[in-house]
């Protein structure tokens, strides 16, 4: 499923220098594959303390892999803390989303409305399991994609100021 959502997404966007957003990071796969194909820096959010450590602990091993430098910084928080301060990232250019399942939708929803607020233009990648349904995405929210794997739906959202 990772590949089929980067490659379509390198149909919409340059990865090169650009800066990406993890959200519900988990261990870090999406934000780490985004720095893999030429981004310049990932900022990935996660409120669980073992999630954080694998997060630190793969961020190591990420940045002296990758042929160039780039900045990583992990948040152990929640993403509604994380978001609060919204105004420092307005220059990202791509998100990811994979709340865990059991998120209601209105939060989805809420997510996705505080995001549009601070970003001035980007790409969201939202995953959601697909008996949760379609979240109501808020107004300026534009739909560029939505497919199913199994039991995943994926949404690939334009947000703009």
């Amino acid at each position: 499923m990772r590949e089929a959502i980067f490659s379509s997404l390198e149909h919409r966007i340059d990865f090169d220098g650009i800066a990406a957003v993890d959200l519900f990071a988990g261990s870090g796969g999406l934000g780490f594959e985004a720095l893999s194909r030429g981004a310049a820096s990932l900022i990935a959010v996660d409120h669980d303390k073992k999630a954080h450590l694998a997060l630190q602990h793969n961020a190591a091993i990420i940045a002296k892999a990758l042929p160039k430098p780039v900045k990583i910084a992990t948040k152990c928080q929640t993403v509604s803390a994380f978001l609060a301060h919204a105004d420092l990232f307005s220059d990202v250019d791509l998100v990811f989303i994979d709340p865990p399942y059991e998120l209601p939708n209105t939060d989805v929803t809420e997510i996705i409305r505080r995001l549009g607020e601070a970003v001035d233009d980007a790409l969201v990648v939202v995953e959601r399991a697909t008996k949760t349904g379609t979240p109501d995405w808020p107004e300026g929210t534009k739909v560029l994609a939505e497919k199913t794997y199994g039991d995943t739906r994926v949404f690939t959202l334009e947000l703009s100021r």
